[in-house]
């Protein structure tokens, strides 16, 4: 899957702390699983609109 973060949002977000280069890979990998976990939800529910519910 594409990138699903923008590290220098990331990096505003964590005001002024550094910022290991592989914790960008990790983040992407658990958003990924966050997204897939609500995909999976949302067909449960017989639904293909991903609600904040999902998460």
């Amino acid at each position: 899957m594409a990138d699903l973060i923008v590290k220098a949002a990331v990096k505003d977000a964590l005001n002024d702390k550094n910022v290991a280069s592989d914790f960008y890979d990790a983040l992407d990998e658990r958003v990924e699983e966050l997204l897939d976990e609500a995909a999976r939800r949302a067909e449960a529910n017989d639904r293909k609109t991903v609600q904040p519910r999902d998460l």
